[in-house]
């Protein structure tokens, strides 16, 4: 079977997101996307909750699969069986972190290899932290973000203001 790993935090997934995971499932038998449980990052959503969106969000591509992971990338991989990680690039600046990556995790395991997709030009300046810091301030992330997720955004940024005392 030709399986895929998309990685990464998705804290919250945008649409920039869904679209790299849409254009894999057309070109791999399954697709796994990844949430990396990151103890680095303080993330708004739990890794439950970014699991459930993205299963929400992909319920209709029947070869894609959601799970969560810590640890090394590389142990994932051969934990479910994958030999292709997945990557979205939005500008030359991400290729150079993710080439990197892609050079570590192949030093790990020689066998795996880093497929890098281009961002859909409509999504090239969307990243999670761009949707959070323009919901926080009370702006519109229609378009951002799958529909299907944006009133869980909203009560959590909204809960987040309340506690931290801003926009009151």
């Amino acid at each position: 079977m030709n399986r895929g790993v998309y990685p990464g935090s998705f804290d919250p997934i945008t649409n920039g997101h869904l679209d790299i995971i849409k254009r894999s499932a057309r070109v791999f038998d399954e697709v796994i996307v990844a949430v990396l449980l990151n103890p680095n990052k303080k993330g708004l959503f739990s890794v439950q909750e970014r699991v459930e969106f993205i299963e929400r969000c992909t319920k209709d591509l029947p070869n894609v699969k959601v799970k969560s992971f810590s640890g090394l990338l590389i142990d994932f991989m051969e934990q479910n069986g994958s030999k292709v990680i997945i990557k979205g690039l939005r500008a030359v600046s991400d290729f150079e972190y993710e080439f990197q990556m892609a050079l570590m995790n192949n030093k790990l395991n020689p066998e795996i290899e880093t497929v890098f997709m281009m961002t859909n030009s409509e999504f090239s300046y969307l990243s999670s932290s761009s949707v959070k810091q323009v919901a926080m301030f009370g702006g519109c992330i229609k378009g951002l973000v799958p529909d299907i997720i944006i009133p869980d955004i909203m009560k959590k940024i909204k809960k987040c203001n309340r506690d931290f005392n801003i926009n009151k």
